[in-house]
């Protein structure tokens, strides 16, 4: 008999808390919550009734959800009527709870009384003159609406119906050639946005863009659809491990996986032989010495102008060096991965050999001075 009481006064309560009526000064309020007991970044549908009860007086209303961080909310409609003596207005809200266990939900109401003649007025005024409406307000304490919020299944990472497809334009390319790889997320649900979909593991390097974030939010949940822009680059072959994403649907309560099966890429290597040029060029032509007695004086005489061109010219190709503009995006590199990204976008192979020093540093156990190595690809140009 008590257990049966029990439950009885269970759903007494979650009744009266998806539709609650309470009496205010000059005007009523009711609210209407379609799912008390949701889970986690379950979407809630929460609408506001206000009907002014004292038809004596103009009556106006501000209201919103107070911010927290226990939740997120969109306003989706506000209708009201025209007549300032029967206010009605109806208030619609999506609201997604972020922690499971009692949250509250506040609120923000200020009543706003004033008079048909400060209303007439108010809008008395020309277009650039219009009058300030004066009203009298005060702030209504409405009672918090809580909720009983339920836990994810562990490891759960995207709430919601979602579908998952990528793209991967190819599997071959050259050393250090980027890969691009992109993934779509598209469903219904709490928006599909996570930090990064790519797997810790791997010595390859990872570029990675902000998402690209379309939403749509409606009575029936938030629409969206999410695109994560990535590329691959590495100058090896190298297998992108499996992608797995955890995901729950609080309408038919379970767990489902969205899945990207493994990746292999084939990287065609760099000849290293090919990388010097071991031919001169011009060649060197067959000399014929008997000319360099007679300039020996010559040169001893013209020694100093010599000196002072080779000076002139030293310091011209320096001038030259220091306006080269990948010179200066070398020197702005503050860590490893970002001169590994400067290195790897200018596509030269002279930089190789200092490409391979800033991979084994990054995802090796390599160690290198920047300074040091930075001075190197410098001297490339």
């Amino acid at each position: 008999m008590k257990n049966n009481l029990g439950k009885r006064s269970l759903h007494l309560f979650f009744f009266l808390l998806s539709f609650l009526m309470l009496q205010a000064e000059d005007f009523t309020y009711t609210f209407n919550v379609d799912q008390p007991t949701p889970y986690v970044k379950e979407p809630i549908l929460l609408t506001l009734d206000l009907n002014q009860t004292n038809h004596d007086i103009v009556l106006l209303f501000n209201f919103n959800l107070n911010p927290s961080k226990d939740y997120t909310f969109q306003r989706l409609d506000i209708r009201k009527t025209e007549s300032y003596h029967d206010a009605k207005i109806h208030y619609v809200y999506l609201i997604y709870p972020l922690k499971s266990g009692d949250i509250n939900i506040t609120f923000d109401l200020v009543k706003k009384v004033t008079t048909d003649e400060s209303l007439a007025y108010s809008f008395s005024g020309d277009r650039d003159n219009v009058k300030k409406l004066v009203t009298t307000d005060t702030r209504i304490n409405l009672p918090p609406l809580q909720l009983q919020v339920k836990p994810l299944p562990e490891g759960t990472i995207l709430v919601g119906d979602f579908t998952l497809t990528y793209d991967i334009k190819k599997h071959q390319a050259k050393a250090y050639e980027p890969l691009p790889f992109q993934v779509n997320i598209k469903g219904k649900g709490y928006p599909p946005i996570v930090e990064t979909l790519l797997p810790k593991e791997g010595n390859f390097t990872r570029f990675t863009e902000k998402p690209i974030v379309k939403s749509v939010a409606t009575k029936r949940g938030t629409q969206s659809t999410v695109t994560f822009p990535m590329a691959l680059s590495h100058s090896h072959s190298f297998t992108l491990s499996p992608i797995v994403l955890k995901a729950f649907d609080p309408k038919t309560e379970k767990s489902y996986t969205l899945n990207i099966p493994s990746q292999h890429f084939d990287i065609a290597q760099v000849d290293t032989q090919r990388l010097v040029d071991t031919v001169n060029a011009p060649d060197v032509a067959t000399e014929d010495w008997s000319w360099l007695r007679t300039l020996l004086g010559y040169i001893v005489a013209f020694f100093a102008g010599y000196i002072t061109a080779l000076s002139w010219k030293w310091s011209k190709k320096k001038r030259q060096k220091e306006s080269h503009p990948l010179i200066q995006k070398i020197r702005n590199c503050k860590d490893e991965k970002a001169l590994l990204q400067v290195l790897i976008a200018a596509d030269n192979t002279y930089f190789t050999s200092t490409i391979e020093k800033l991979e084994a540093s990054l995802y090796g156990n390599g160690k290198i001075n920047l300074n040091k190595v930075k001075q190197e690809a410098e001297e490339q140009i």
